[in-house]
């Protein structure tokens, strides 16, 4: 049986290139451009932190759901997520307040329902990113039966 490690390090770096725009990088993965957002007077088009922050909780749901379908034979066709975060001032500093996530799973036909929003639910509650932060995060999935 593989034993595996309880300690992962994860490195990027950060490169500032113009105005308020910049870089970020991992080694043996491709550049993104992140900027600040328009809310503070940066640049629109380009990943902000903010974008990044919310986008990776919603990454996580979906991995960490694919490895507990996988385990449970769960037999699916799409899944497709949005994620919505609510950034307000809390005592003078800008927070994450609330992270909504919506799931969208689309099962192959005499799959259970009931099973897969387990499955969600569990995921999100062993999401490493969500497990990781201050702010609540809610999980608001959408699970239909298609064809084919």
């Amino acid at each position: 049986m593989e034993v595996r490690s309880k300690s992962y390090t994860y490195r990027t770096g950060v490169r500032w290139t113009d105005r308020k725009i910049g870089v970020i990088s991992a080694t043996g993965k491709p550049d993104i451009l992140v900027a600040t957002p328009p809310e503070f007077k940066g640049h629109e088009g380009i990943w902000s932190p903010e974008d990044l922050f919310v986008a990776s909780v919603n990454i996580c749901l979906m991995t960490t759901f694919l490895a507990f379908a996988e385990r449970a034979s769960l037999s699916f066709t799409g899944y497709e997520g949005t994620a919505e975060g609510l950034l307000e001032l809390v005592e003078g500093k800008f927070q994450f307040t609330k992270i909504v996530l919506r799931p969208k799973l689309t099962l192959k036909p005499g799959e259970d329902a009931k099973k897969a929003g387990e499955l969600l639910t569990k995921a999100e509650a062993n999401c490493l990113i969500s497990n990781s932060m201050k702010c609540r995060v809610e999980l608001e999935p959408t699970i239909a039966l298609g064809g084919n």
